[in-house]
Parts: structure tokens; C-alpha cells; sequence
């Protein structure tokens, strides 16, 4: 998973979501998810970015027939709310149901700057 670099952390977030209106234009419900890992990442340090992100890849589970991952987001968009509120997020974790909610992943260097990530 890549974002774009020389971008804010805000533009890589816009440039996926972009991307992903791209990918659902097409029908392509693979690439959509994709797309939003890439805006999960930099999006999951703000909540109504956050939120966004899940309802999004709600849809795309809805979508495609994909139960699992529409449980899982129920669960997780319930959950981003307390996450914020006591900053307990698992920074670099992509947001699929295919990753524990609650598992953090290490991020290259250069996304950390991109991200201007804050001790958790």
C-alpha cells in the first residue's frame, strides 16, 4: 500500500478518496477497497475523517455482499469514538476486517512524516 507522497496528510486522504470514486465509477469493488486502505491510514487520525473512511468501506462490504466486513465496520465505527476520545488507535492499521481492530502496524518512515503522527 502506497500513498502519494509530497502531499499533506489531508491531501493524501482527499487524493484516495479521489482515487476511490475512480475505482466505483468502474464497478472495480477490489480497487475500491484499496483505495480505502490508503485513506484509512492518513484519515484515522481525525475522527469525522475516520468515520468517513468506515461507513465507506461499509458500503463496499454492503455492496459486494461481504458480511463479515459489514459486521466488523458496525463494530469498528461504534468503536472509533472511544478510540479518539482516549487516544488508544492502532496507528498504520489498515481498517479491513482482515487486520484486529485493535492491532497497530508499523508505518515506513517517511508515511510517519507524511502523517504527522502523535504519540498514542
Amino acid at each position: 500500500m502506497t500513498l502519494k507522497t509530497g502531499l499533506s496528510r489531508v491531501g493524501a486522504f482527499e487524493a484516495a478518496l479521489a482515487e476511490l470514486g475512480q475505482h466505483r465509477a468502474l464497478g472495480d469493488a477490489k480497487s475500491e477497497f484499496t483505495a480505502l486502505e490508503r485513506a484509512h491510514l492518513p484519515g484515522q487520525l481525525d475522527l469525522f475523517p475516520h468515520l468517513r473512511v468506515r461507513w465507506q468501506v461499509l458500503g463496499v462490504g454492503w455492496s459486494t455482499g461481504g458480511w463479515r466486513e459489514v459486521t466488523g465496520q458496525v463494530v469498528r465505527i461504534a468503536l472509533v469514538p472511544i478510540g479518539h476520545l482516549f487516544r488508544r488507535l492502532p496507528v498504520g492499521n489498515t481498517g479491513g476486517t482482515n487486520v484486529s481492530a485493535f492491532k497497530p502496524i508499523d508505518i515506513a518512515p517517511e508515511l510517519k512524516r507524511l502523517l504527522d503522527i502523535r504519540d498514542q
